[in-house]
């Protein structure tokens, strides 16, 4: 099988502009995007940008890489919006068609990534977007004649609400503009924070692996989507795993630098290089992966396309080698069974993360 996995930065502009800017992963520089309908974007809006309120054909996970901002939530057949601060490290489901905007009403810039099934987009491997203001919104297609007789608006007030907004993804609004606080009493979560190791995989000068999946938010259930979040100190290294459910992983650099490996079937590497901040990479179905983080430190964010993924561990007390009786283990690696009795007793603990003192 041969599968080209590559790594790369964003690299084609959506919009860009003193409000801040929207930045994408095309399907030229990144193929598997397409071949595993997936899609990539980036937000980055500085402070009092405003994203006109749209949707999207794609369902996708927002991971909030810096800063922090107000969004607004509105579902299909729904009069009430739903408002939510988000912050540094957050996590939050989007699911396809359901109108969101979104605003930076502090001092500094905020950086989201959105990472996402394209499976029913109109382009595999894109988002695409539909604005409901702006120059490139729904209303300014539909004109004043079909705006005025919809709303029942005369000719200078449908002209008015079609084309009083010139911008178009993004805007930049005035100084103390105050929107809506959060939302009260909303019943379901709609949110998480995922940089907090309480309750997973966490070594001690190591890192640790968070994981949020349909226990944790519903919406993750309804768009299949799951999220993970990586944390390696220095030199620590994430032990190989694959996905057993034939899910595939799409993976963005938050923080920091290190060394990405990954195998396929013919056990080689498809992928064997050093990966930085802002860079994605997709690791395949089946695939089996591995990470070591330079001096720096390593943080990666990933989605899988699950709401509730299996790993397979290939090191410690849940791998295959812990499992498998000895003369299998023997035969399967052609070791001597007091070779097999000391590697065996290398895999009695959990080991997710190896710290750099091992």
């Amino acid at each position: 099988m041969d599968t080209k996995v590559t790594v790369g930065k964003a690299d084609q502009t959506a919009f860009e502009g003193d409000s801040g800017g929207y930045y994408l992963w095309s399907n030229a520089n990144t193929p598997l995007l397409t071949e595993s309908k997936l899609g990539a974007g980036k937000l980055l809006l500085h402070p009092l940008g405003f994203a006109i309120p749209h949707y999207s054909d794609s369902s996708k996970i927002g991971f909030v890489v810096e800063g922090s901002c107000t969004v607004g939530l509105v579902t299909p057949n729904n009069s009430e919006e739903k408002v939510l601060l988000i912050k540094k490290g957050d996590v939050i489901p989007l699911v396809a068609g359901v109108i969101s905007w979104w605003f930076n009403g502090g001092d500094t810039d905020v950086v989201i990534a959105f990472l996402g099934d394209t499976s029913k987009a109109i382009v595999p491997g894109q988002f695409t977007y539909f604005f409901v203001g702006g120059v490139l919104g729904l209303l300014a297609g539909f004109q004043s004649d079909f705006v005025g007789k919809t709303f029942g608006l005369d000719q200078k007030e449908s002209e008015s609400l079609v084309s009083s907004q010139p911008g178009a993804l993004l805007v930049k609004l005035q100084p103390g503009i105050k929107f809506p606080e959060p939302s009260k009493h909303i019943k379901e979560k709609l949110y998480a924070t995922i940089i907090n190791p309480s309750g997973d995989d966490f070594v001690n000068e190591g890192g640790f692996v968070k994981s949020l999946t349909e226990k944790n938010i519903v919406t993750l259930g309804e768009i299949g989507l799951s999220a993970k979040f990586v944390k390696l100190e220095c030199n620590a290294m994430l032990a190989p795993s694959y996905i057993a459910n034939g899910s595939i992983q799409i993976s963005y650099v938050v923080k920091g630098s290190g060394q990405i490996r990954v195998v396929g079937s013919e056990g080689k590497p498809v992928l064997d290089t050093k990966v930085e901040e802002g860079d994605l990479f997709i690791v395949p179905q089946f695939f089996a992966t591995a990470a070591i983080a330079d001096d720096s430190g390593m943080e990666v964010f990933s989605i899988v396309t699950s709401s509730k993924p299996v790993f397979g561990h290939l090191a410690g007390n849940t791998s295959v080698w812990k499992a498998l009786s000895s003369v299998v283990l023997q035969s399967t690696l052609n070791i001597s069974q007091e070779s097999e009795i000391a590697f065996k007793g290398k895999n009695t603990k959990n080991i997710t993360i190896v710290p750099s003192s091992i």
